[in-house]
């Protein structure tokens, strides 16, 4: 089997730019973090700092008038992250056997499906400042209402629906912690996007 490699972009830019009045991601950012992760996939060296899945999908860049359009570099982050992911899994099955890698998903599965059947209303903390800004209960909830679906009725759903989740805001106690949801949320599209 031919060893596959990222390729690089086809023309002058590979993105199309924002119009120059717009805010759009900053081009020389994309850039270096996509031809460092192009290099990492390609030629790993063991010296190398690694580059991860995680790492991928944690990426943000500053906004630049007439930036590269957000929409075109986050869903070929999501593909990135998608190869990462499957090469993790690959060489995790290759050094450790098949077995190591049911038994990392087995595990996480587990624990994120314990929070899923938490109670509604109850499955994340709420801020303990007063004006916090805060996701909203019934978004969330509803999301994890999916989520089970998907984990425990074999309900088809698309990781990317859970990368593009976005939840009305609620205020402090109103509505849930965003920082123990976004965690969450990124252990639940780790773990799709390495079974997939």
């Amino acid at each position: 089997m031919a060893r596959r490699t990222i390729e690089a972009g086809k023309g002058t830019a590979p993105f199309d730019h924002v119009d120059r009045r717009d805010f759009g991601y900053n081009a020389r950012q994309v850039d270096d973090f996509l031809g460092r992760a192009r290099e990492y996939y390609n030629n790993p060296e063991p010296d190398d700092v690694p580059i991860t899945s995680r790492d991928v999908r944690a990426m943000t860049f500053d906004p630049a008038k007439g930036g590269y359009d957000p929409r075109a570099v986050d869903a070929a982050l999501d593909r990135l992250e998608d190869v990462f992911a499957q090469r993790e899994r690959d060489a995790l099955i290759r050094r450790e056997g098949e077995q190591a890698w049911l038994t990392q998903i087995g595990r996480t599965s587990a624990m994120l499906r314990a929070r899923l059947h938490r109670a509604p209303g109850e499955r994340f903390r709420r801020p303990t400042k007063r004006n916090a800004v805060s996701y909203d209960i019934e978004d969330v909830d509803a999301l994890c209402v999916e989520l089970l679906g998907y984990f425990e009725h074999d309900q088809p759903m698309s990781v990317d629906v859970v990368r593009r989740a976005v939840f009305r805001e609620a205020k402090g106690k109103d509505g849930y912690e965003e920082n123990q949801v976004d965690a969450f949320l990124d252990g639940v599209v780790e773990l799709m996007a390495s079974i997939d």
